[in-house]
């Protein structure tokens, strides 16, 4: 008789930014339980400093010189992260004015700000050409508003213009370009676009081109990058000033799941600086901007929430901690995941322990989908012991709904 192999689930990829060190495991070199205690209450988010500075180097290490680093701050906009990535990136990319006022009291030079979004209210438009920042155009009702912005005040409206490509970064988490979209110009508008901006009179810089998000392939990232330079090269006949400014997006994507695998930089660095090659003779002027913020930051930051109970039903065992889907919705599988899938989860304060428990890990919330880890194996855990869930540096405090049922915010610290 032939037995049927038993199927070993595919592992989440090793989460080894973090050491241990006996039990715990460190934060910013911190045990753990002594950051809790810092910290003062739970649950908080962690970001650590030494694995910002970390990914950078290894960014600026596999990327062409010439090319510039900019952090969507969207990504992760705690004023402290964002002071600190500041003084390590090229430039800051904000999609608010909230964000704007973040970024300019975190000290990144205005020079270096630019401004994406679909509904930019006239206001911000104020505030964004007060400050001289290069404000990327997503329809024409922005190109009249600017122009009577800067026939008022005389400041001179930095412009330029975010593309809404005809193809799509394909794999990608979230896609945005490709088909009808509410970002940018459609490719074959912009044309009457950029004559608009010339008949305007606004200082025109170049074009922005964001074709998806959370991309593992870098096959697919350099295909993107190479159509993209491509339609912007077509483009730039049609523009009122020579192209100094050619934000080629991002979509690098970090581990989230069972099965994945870390994305190599390798050939999307020889890719760049072959398009930064044929920039030299194609658009001379041309600064060429890599748009970044999840693989910036999202493996730096930790989510911790302490165990509050420990249940049995029906044969099924639970954790319930103090954290849950109104502090880190991402990782409850409610903010874009179409089959919910596990964050990578660990009990913190015993790594010396071996994870053969099957558990769940809920919030205190009165709903079912206040779930954080499902049937996951772990280190058995008792009140009082500290989750910690990876890749929780990205779209977690800002993202989540906070305010949800009256429970406390979170703190946030960097370490």
């Amino acid at each position: 008789m032939t037995q049927t192999p038993v199927r070993t689930p595919p592992r989440h990829a090793p989460m080894s930014q973090f050491p241990v060190a006996g039990a715990e495991l460190l934060i910013g070199g911190i045990p753990l339980t002594r950051l809790a205690a810092r910290v003062g209450s739970t649950p908080f988010y962690a970001y650590d400093r030494s694995l910002l500075d970390g990914r950078v180097a290894q960014l600026r290490a596999a990327l062409p010189a010439t090319v510039k680093l900019h952090y969507a701050m969207k990504a992760n906009p705690m004023p402290a992260l964002v002071a600190h990535m500041a003084g390590l990136v090229d430039g800051i990319d904000v999609a608010s004015a909230g964000e704007l006022q973040v970024a300019l009291d975190a000290g990144a030079d205005p020079r270096e700000i630019s401004f994406a979004g679909p509904g930019k209210g006239a206001d911000e438009l104020r505030r964004a050409v007060a400050a001289g920042i290069l404000i990327n155009i997503e329809s024409p009702r922005e190109i009249t508003e600017l122009a009577r912005i800067t026939q008022e005040t005389g400041w001179p409206a930095r412009v330029a213009v975010r593309v809404n490509p005809d193809f799509e970064l394909k794999g990608s988490g979230m896609k945005m370009g490709g088909g009808p979209k509410q970002f940018g110009i459609d490719a074959e508008a912009v044309p009457e676009v950029l004559a608009a901006i010339g008949a305007a009179g606004l200082q025109f810089e170049g074009f922005h081109l964001f074709a998806g998000s959370q991309n593992l392939k870098p096959e697919a990232i350099c295909e993107a990058q190479q159509k993209s330079y491509e339609l912007a090269l077509r483009l730039a006949a049609h523009a009122p000033s020579p192209v100094r400014f050619l934000n080629l997006g991002g979509g690098f994507g970090i581990t989230y799941f069972p099965g994945e695998t870390p994305l190599d930089l390798a050939p999307i660095g020889a890719n760049l600086a072959a398009l930064a090659e044929r920039a030299r003779h194609d658009l001379p002027e041309a600064e060429i901007v890599i748009e970044l913020g999840r693989y910036l930051v999202g493996e730096a930051g930790v989510y911790v929430s302490r165990v509050v109970d420990r249940k049995v039903s029906r044969g099924q065992t639970y954790l319930v901690v103090d954290g849950g889907l109104h502090h880190h919705l991402s990782a409850s599988g409610n903010f874009g995941q179409v089959i919910r899938k596990n964050y990578p989860l660990v009990i913190g304060n015993r790594m010396d322990q071996p994870a053969n428990e099957s558990a769940s890990v809920v919030g205190p919330l009165c709903t079912p989908l206040d779930l954080l880890g499902e049937r996951m194996e772990l280190s058995h855990a008792e009140p009082g012991d500290l989750v910690v869930i990876y890749q929780s540096g990205a779209y977690g405090f800002s993202a989540s709904p906070q305010r949800f049922l009256g429970h406390p915010a979170p703190v946030e610290v960097l370490v």
